[in-house]
């Protein structure tokens, strides 16, 4: 795989910090709260078998960004021990009686030593190795991504910066059950791969392609990982806060390269627009609420395109949204692609004058160069120099990703190319993935829940045997 020229960013391979301790689950199997925190436990009796796995994602929201009055945007909690102390200490509390495998947190305050030092304390006494990784540029928060050395042995941690305006990173780790698991050539280590990140939040129109590329670049290091270590076919998931919904076009992106949302599959909510609002997860800074979270699984039978190939019909997506504003048919939309052009046909300076219209390019962190001659090659299929109609048509007008992605909205298919050798690998089965605050499920913000400005997600799921090719891509 080569990494797409003009991804400007950094690998860091690090260790994280080890602890000993014990951790169990709630002694009630249903939902019960927990003492005054507010606190849910989402770990029901049937998901108390050894084998399974849990995930939960938080966006906790650090100190240094929550506003303590709205008539004072500079007044903040971070001014304020007491405040942030008590708020943190509940959050812990909350995920200490959630006890996942996983925890994957965003905006975590990285950048004040007492508050990381609380963390470490007490996720490392109840059996936690932790990895934190700060944002660039000293921005004071990043990401904590904590595993549970009972059930899951890290075998490789990567650090992703992605260097862009949004300072963003991302974590990769490469991690294995205790427990083996059983196949037909006897017992084996669930392995699997795990990614934390926060997405840059789309303050305008511009920022689509920004943010796309942060998830295009995450793919790309995640392959690069898988290829270079010769790693056998397994489990992707992703982790994190989007900040982006279902309507979104990072959403579609994920869903064309066979990613499936943890929560919309155990909930059975499919990607049609009357299910795009069922639940949310997160408040915003303007007073909106949407569902920005996300547990991502992709199994290692999931059929794949080729990932340049996505991320051209996404970038494409977003070039149409801005051509169809006005309501204009295809016939208009070449005619604006043809520009001052009198042939009947589109010229690379009148694509790339209208890429720049629709602020695809010559913006800051906009496409590059090599990514603008990527988009070129993969619509004039002809290879000719121009793009008439009909290449307009199937590669722009009608290859953007659609609502109704991929059908496989079960998190495991079958077989999808019996043409090549088949091998057995373990993948997952999605058994439950619940929010918190509970009127989140419903699509509605509690004015009493005070943890966060995001929801806690948390999923759990089970180890299956399937069939697949011997690549994922």
């Amino acid at each position: 795989m080569v990494v797409a020229a003009g991804a400007k960013f950094n690998l860091r391979r690090d260790n994280g910090s080890s602890h000993n301790g014990i951790s169990g689950y709630s002694s009630d199997g249903e939902l019960s709260r927990i003492s005054n925190s507010g606190c849910f436990s989402s770990v029901t009796e049937v998901e108390r078998d050894p084998s399974c796995v849990s995930f939960t994602t938080f966006n906790i929201l650090a100190p240094i960004y929550k506003r303590i009055d709205p008539q004072n945007q500079g007044l903040r909690e971070s001014d304020f021990k007491s405040f942030w102390l008590s708020r943190n200490e509940r959050i812990l509390d909350c995920l200490l009686s959630e006890s996942s495998s996983i925890m994957c947190l965003q905006e975590f305050w990285v950048g004040n030593e007492e508050l990381v030092h609380m963390y470490e304390e007490r996720l490392g006494d109840a059996g936690y190795n932790l990895f934190k990784l700060g944002r660039t540029n000293n921005r004071g928060d990043g990401l904590l991504t904590a595993i549970h050395k009972e059930c899951l042995r890290v075998v490789d941690y990567r650090e992703l910066l992605l260097n862009d305006c949004g300072d963003r990173v991302a974590q990769l780790l490469h991690v294995q059950s205790v427990a083996p698991s059983q196949n037909q050539k006897g017992s084996v280590p669930h392995e699997f791969l795990i990614v934390n990140t926060h997405l840059l939040f789309p303050h305008d129109s511009s920022l689509c392609v920004v943010r796309l590329n942060q998830v295009y670049q995450i793919l790309q290091y995640v392959e690069l990982y898988q290829r270079e270590n010769r790693l056998k076919p397994m489990p992707i998931i992703l982790c994190g806060d989007w900040n982006g919904s279902k309507r979104g076009h990072v959403y579609k992106f994920l869903r064309s390269q066979g990613f499936v949302s943890s929560y919309d599959t155990a909930n059975q909510c499919s990607d049609s627009y009357a299910d795009a609002h069922k639940w949310v997860s997160h408040r915003n800074h303007r007073g909106n609420i949407c569902g920005v979270d996300f547990i991502w699984l992709c199994n290692p039978n999931q059929a794949r395109k080729p990932l340049k190939t996505s991320w051209a019909e996404a970038v494409f997506s977003i070039l149409k949204f801005q051509l169809r504003k006005g309501s204009m048919s295809e016939n208009d939309a070449f005619a604006i692609l043809k520009g001052d052009n009198y042939a009947d046909a589109v010229t690379y300076f009148s694509f790339s004058e209208a890429l720049r219209k629709a602020k695809l390019i010559g913006v800051p962190y906009g496409l590059c160069f090599q990514q603008l001659q990527d988009l070129w090659n993969q619509v004039d299929v002809d290879g000719n120099g121009v793009i008439d109609f009909e290449e307009f048509k199937q590669k722009i007008w009608n290859s953007a990703c659609p609502d109704h992605v991929l059908e496989n909205l079960n998190g495991c298919m079958e077989d999808v190319n019996t043409e090549l050798e088949q091998q057995e690998a373990i993948g997952f089965m999605i058994k439950n993935a619940m929010l918190y605050p509970r009127e989140v499920e419903k699509g509605l913000w509690p004015e009493d829940y005070s943890l966060s400005d995001h929801a806690r997600l948390t999923a759990v799921f089970s180890p299956a045997r399937m069939k697949c090719s011997g690549t994922q891509n």
